[in-house]
Order: structure tokens, then sequence, then C-alpha cells
């Protein structure tokens, strides 16, 4: 019996011992700051975060520069207006639209005191929501004619062009839509090798040719095979050369004329991906895209709390072009459809209102 109950009090001593270590690393992790693991079921998996939840976390460092300069203050002078202009520089809006929002900050609320100590927070809300909700897209048919709808993608190599592609995809794949995607990028391997991942995932078709073989013929054939197909949605992929500029803008001219004579009103949407991590200089390589193509909207990708998101409002007010699209993650509904009001609330509002706004 002895040899026994020495092994019970073995056996205890070591459960006593493993649930002490347990509890000292939670203390610990908690007291350092340290985010806790994702939720699991019963069954072990993952809870998935909410996306507001998601983006709430990825714009946290600009959240909390920001909120470093409204703090406690409902009358807005000349010591705000200087914190609150280095906030949002800090947070990548950018001179002109910081300029801008200050200015009419200033304009409208003046050195009154607005209604309770959240007044100047309240005014720029409603400045930065409308800045947005300007320049929100109109809503356009899915299947144009009974052609397919022709997205048309662009966008410097780096930036999660062909990811953001897959992922769109899978978007329409999942509402029952039928996809095609044309790998026009023929200078890169790595991206039709991409697209015929995404393409194994989501039960897409993928039309390729060889490595240097004329984009432009490339989009013919896969606009020719998508109308044989009765395909929902064409997506085309091309390249992001910005070095050789002068090829890649002529390149993309081409690839909307023929878009245009395969199927008429092509492209239906073509949209410019940008990383938030390159804040300003993502930017200017919008511009550099629009001398080049008519874009009709953004696609704002690593907004996971790596990149300052102030980038989105400079993006909205200096481009005049709306977000249709935000990356939050690397999952694969991890590209959001852009919506102004959580955007700007995450950017915002402290963790107790935000919650509020969202379940209400």
């Amino acid at each position: 019996m002895e040899p026994n109950l020495a092994l019970m009090v073995l056996g205890l001593g070591l459960v006593l011992l493993i649930l002490g270590l347990f509890v000292t690393l939670r203390w610990r992790r908690r007291r350092l700051g340290v985010a806790p693991a994702p939720a699991e079921t019963a069954a072990g998996e993952e809870v998935p975060e909410s996306s507001a939840k998601r983006l709430r976390t990825a714009l946290g460092r600009t959240r909390a520069v920001l909120a470093r300069a409204l703090q406690g203050r409902g009358r807005l002078d000349d010591g705000q207006l200087a914190q609150l202009e280095e906030a949002l520089l800090l947070a990548d809006v950018g001179v002109r639209t910081t300029v801008s929002l200050l200015a009419r900050l200033k304009r409208e609320v003046g050195s009154a005191t607005p209604r309770g100590d959240g007044g100047v927070l309240e005014h720029l809300r409603g400045l930065l929501l409308g800045a947005f909700v300007e320049r929100l897209p109109a809503a356009k048919d899915a299947r144009p004619d009974g052609g397919p709808w022709v997205i048309l993608v662009t966008g410097v190599n780096g930036v999660g062009k062909t990811t953001t592609i897959g992922k769109l995809a899978a978007r329409h794949a999942k509402e029952g839509r039928q996809v095609l995607m044309i790998a026009a990028d023929t200078f890169r391997a790595a991206a039709t090798e991409q697209l015929e991942r995404w393409a194994a995932r989501t039960g897409a078709v993928v039309v390729a040719q060889g490595a240097g073989a004329d984009p432009a013929a490339v989009v013919v054939d896969g606009l020719r095979s998508a109308k044989g197909r009765h395909s929902d949605v064409v997506i085309i992929d091309t390249a992001g050369r910005l070095h050789t500029k002068a090829n890649l803008m002529e390149e993309l001219r081409k690839i909307r004329r023929v878009a245009e004579r395969e199927c008429p009103g092509a492209p239906h949407e073509t949209l410019l991906v940008l990383d938030a991590s390159t804040g300003q200089n993502g930017l200017q390589q919008a511009r550099l895209f629009r001398e080049a193509v008519a874009i009709s909207g953004i696609v704002l990708t690593k907004l996971d709390g790596t990149a300052r998101g102030g980038i989105a409002v400079a993006v909205a007010t200096e481009l005049g072009t709306p977000i249709r699209f935000i990356g939050i993650g690397e999952g694969v509904d991890d590209l959001r459809p852009f919506d102004a009001e959580e955007f700007v609330d995450a950017l915002l509002l402290p963790e107790t209102e935000g919650a509020l706004n969202q379940n209400g």
C-alpha cells in the first residue's frame, strides 16, 4: 500500500504544480498586457472574431494615438489643435487632409465648448464619416447585359494583388457565382501559380498562357472562354512593375481596349490594390495608375495592426475614389467590404463606445 500511496501523492503534487504554473502564466500575461489567445469551442476549434472586433484590433495603434490628443477636452483651443495635428500626421492621414480637417474643425466648432466632453471627437467623427460617405460607389448590377461582370485589378507587386483576387473569387464563389480568373501578369510565374491554387480552393477557372505572353492576348482568350462557359464574374490580374512605368501603363491601356472590344462596357470595375502599411507612398502609386486607367475603387490591404489606419482617410479625401474592400488578415474571409461607419468608429471611439455602437 505504501508504494501506491507514494505514487498517488506524487501524482497529486504534479497536478497541483501544473495548475499553479498555468495560473501564474495567465496572471503574468494579464499584468504584462499580453492579448489572450482566441476563445475555443468544446471541440478545440477557435471561435472566429467578428469583423468589427478584428478591425478594432487592427486599428488599435492609430486609435490610441488619436485618443491621447482628444482625451478630456471639450474645448477646441490652440493646444488641442496642435496635439490633434500631430496625432493625425502620426496616424498617416497626410498633410493635405490633416490641414483640411483641422480647418473645418476650427471653423465649425471654434473655441466654444461643444455638447459634453466628447464634442470635438464627435464632430471629427462626423467629418471623417462624411468624407467616406460622399465617395461611396453607386450600386451596380452583378451581370451586365447577360455577359460576365469583368473586374480589372491593378497595383504594384508586393501589395497583395494576386491574393486579393483569390479572395474576391472566393467571395463570389461563396455567393453561387461562376468565376473565371485571367492570369495577365505573364512576367511573374508565381502569380499564375497563386491563381491556380486559389482556383483549386474556390472552384474557379484560370486562363493562362506561357511566361512572357502578350497580356492583352491572354485577356482576349480569357474573355472568350468566359463567354463560352457563361461565367458570371471575370477577374483580370495584371502586372505591377512600376519601375517600367511607361511600358506598364501602356499595357494597362491596351488591356482595357481589348476588354471593351470583347465585352462592351468592360472592365465594369477597375480596382487598385494598395498596401496600407506603405502610407503616403500608396497615394503616389494611385496617382500613377490613374494616369493609365480609370480607377473605380480601392482595395486597402494589410490593415492587420502594422499599418496606420489614417491612410484610408487620405485615400478617400485626396483621391476622391471609394474604398471598396479592406484586408484585415491572411484568412480567406479577411477581405471585407468597406463599411465607413464601422471603420470610423474603430478608428476613433473608445472600446466601450465602440461596443455600444456595434450592438446598437
